[in-house]
């Protein structure tokens, strides 16, 4: 079974706003988390696309990727990720590039294919007579890694444009998902592939060994590389880690009621007039939560590395409280044994 010294552990950030605070003490909380999980070891830190989302202030990675990046400096940063069908291959690839060039060696480019927001809004940011359907996905990844790589086909249409800035690093490039046909496009063209399991663990183990099976070696990857990205809250007692949860969960079932606003307290998560029916599902969310005492956590993902076949996890932790965030990755960290989680209990001791 794979054990915690053989696991990577890194971060998904998806900027969660808390009820009653605002979007730039969110982003300003992301620079701090981001600073912690430096020191205390993480391999990455990568921060979502979300659109439309009252709740959530990360509507565009490319613009804090640099920002975290200066005020950090050794985990890599990243975006986790960017829905290219929104955008041009090739603006992608020069927001990418000019980061690069600022942060060689510490950049990662994921991207998905998912609308990262309601129906509404995903044809709002492809307005225009442009606009490529969802079906031009595996072409736009293609075109990506050409204008990245500065080696589009010979044939291609626009084989005499290059990507600026000339010269860039290439970031590292993860394709997400969160169903079979992200993990066949990864294996098909070559790319690492991180499995969103947060999102609908239904069928990812065999997704994931789907993907190996089936992984043609490119110039992004010559083997497959799988990652887990999972929902996780860590705390002192599993008690207190359930307790947490239940603001997360709250904010599940205002949003499918269509209510707006940011991430409940616990207190107002505990007394929500739930219906019957949002009991039932909250205690099948609660049933597949990773939630706990670090020890309890680490087991379960332990677990997981060996069910799934793979040596890192990309984690995203939402709580009201901030401090109850920084602590839930500061406990993983420790019982994982990452490089620096020695150093943050001596500071904290």
């Amino acid at each position: 079974m794979t054990v915690a010294a053989d696991i990577k552990l890194g971060v998904l950030d998806q900027i969660p706003i808390r009820a009653g605070g605002s979007a730039a003490q969110a982003i300003s909380e992301t620079f701090e988390l981001a600073q912690a999980c430096d020191r205390l070891g993480y391999s990455r830190y990568w921060l979502a696309e979300h659109h439309n989302a009252g709740s959530l202030a990360c509507a565009s990675p490319e613009v804090l990727i640099p920002q975290v990046a200066w005020r950090t400096s050794q985990i890599r940063v990243g975006s986790g990720g960017i829905m290219l069908p929104h955008y041009s291959s090739l603006k992608v690839a020069e927001n990418f590039r000019t980061i690069t060039t600022q942060f060689p060696q510490r950049i990662d480019l994921g991207v998905g294919r998912a609308p990262g927001s309601d129906g509404r809004t995903a044809r709002a940011l492809v307005h225009g007579p442009g606009a490529l359907g969802i079906d031009h996905f595996p072409e736009q990844l293609l075109d990506l890694y050409g204008w990245l790589a500065d080696d589009l086909p010979p044939d291609h249409q626009y084989r005499e444009v290059q990507a600026a800035p000339p010269g860039a690093p290439m970031p590292e490039l993860w394709l997400l998902g969160s169903s079979h046909y992200g993990g066949h496009v990864a294996a098909e063209l070559g790319w690492p592939h991180c499995f969103a399991h947060f999102i609908s663990p239904e069928g990812g183990e065999q997704v994931v060994r789907k993907y190996r099976e089936r992984f043609q070696p490119s110039p992004v990857s010559s083997e497959p590389r799988a990652s887990l990205g999972v929902s996780v809250t860590v705390a002192e007692t599993d008690e207190e880690a359930e307790r947490l949860c239940w603001s997360r969960w709250c904010w599940r079932i205002k949003g499918n009621r269509g209510m707006r606003g940011g991430i409940p307290s616990v207190e107002e998560a505990l007394n929500f007039p739930y219906s019957q029916p949002e009991l039932d599902y909250l205690a099948y969310m609660q049933n597949r939560s990773i939630h706990g005492s670090a020890e309890r956590v680490r087991d379960r993902l332990e677990q997981m590395a060996h069910t799934y076949d793979v040596d890192e996890f990309i984690v995203l932790t939402i709580t009201h409280d901030f401090s109850a965030r920084v602590r839930s990755y500061e406990l993983l960290a420790d019982v994982f044994n990452l490089p620096g989680a020695e150093l943050n209990q001596a500071v904290v001791d």
